[in-house]
């Protein structure tokens, strides 16, 4: 047969949706004309027994008779009703609702396949980071920041303290190794960091940057620093927040104050990190507040 593949049940529910919705308005048709007909004899009713035969004649209300409101009142009424077959349940009756509802539901499956696949993204990449680390056993994949009470690292892009041993500390760490990091903080340095290797992660696949590797993922960027047996990802607050599960070690200056930012450094979990040593630094003349130098390794 020629539509023997096609699905004749959807076929069947569509027609029989069309059926039962013409019924429909036939019946409210009819109903309306029925209504027509008895407010037209019953109206002329009205006025044949109060104008001609006086019934009721001293029932005048604001100078006219009883029976001009009641047809006044019948006319709205069927106003109404016109109203309600030939507009409200054309436009936003069953059929409208049943629209709306098919509406909702396929936005509803286009959110969900968003999310699944953005959660495939993530699991995809989490993978490919897990089978990168395990190809090298050696290397020790370190997140560096300095991050206030409140996890704040940074503001509008800026550094939010001046804390001249917490940069020495960095430079001494980082010095010689591969440093990864999100365009915007690259963009935040008046020019790459010296005397190490800058990789800097961008979406833009036409970004270009000064004296650095431009790569578009975290994976990229770990396989341009697979020399390197330390590569340090230095921020902002998405590179960490992405990082974080592929990292295995934590060098976080924590400085003891709470304050307003717009990036943020990810909670640290301590079922899955350890705190190996800490330092503690008191405020002086090239450091405003109190700190701490910690190490974290992951727990195995």
């Amino acid at each position: 047969m020629l539509f023997k593949n096609k699905d004749s049940s959807n076929i069947d529910e569509e027609q029989i949706a069309l059926i039962e919705y013409a019924q429909e308005r036939i019946k409210s048709k009819r109903r309306l004309f029925y209504h027509l007909s008895i407010m037209l004899i019953g109206s002329s009713s009205m006025l044949i027994a109060n104008l001609l035969f006086d019934f009721k004649a001293d029932y005048i209300f604001f100078n006219y008779p009883w029976s001009y409101w009641l047809c006044i009142l019948w006319l709205a009424l069927l106003f109404y009703h016109v109203f309600h077959v030939y507009i409200k349940n054309k436009f936003i009756g069953k059929k409208w609702e049943k629209n709306q509802m098919k509406k909702l539901v396929n936005k509803q499956q286009i959110k969900i396949a968003e999310i699944k696949a953005e959660l495939e993204k993530e699991a995809r990449i989490i993978a490919e980071s897990q089978l990168y680390s395990e190809k090298n056993p050696n290397r020790i994949i370190t997140l560096i920041a300095a991050a206030s009470e409140n996890n704040v690292i940074g503001k509008d892009n800026k550094l939010i303290w001046s804390l001249s041993d917490d940069l020495k500390h960095f430079k001494e760490l980082t010095k010689g190794h591969h440093v990864i990091m999100g365009r915007k903080t690259f963009e935040s340095m008046p020019k790459a960091l010296p005397n190490r290797t800058n990789i800097v992660i961008t979406r833009k696949r036409d970004y270009q940057a000064n004296n650095a590797i431009v790569v578009n993922s975290l994976q990229q960027a770990l396989k341009h620093s697979e020399s390197d047996n330390q590569p340090f990802i230095i921020g902002g607050g998405e590179i960490y927040k992405l990082a974080i599960e592929n990292a295995d070690r934590i060098e976080l200056t924590r400085v003891h104050t709470s304050i307003e930012g717009d990036a943020y450094f990810p909670e640290i979990n301590t079922n899955l990190w350890k705190e190996v040593s800490s330092e503690k630094k008191f405020k002086d003349d090239k450091n405003e507040f109190d700190y701490t130098f910690y190490r974290y390794n992951k727990k195995n």
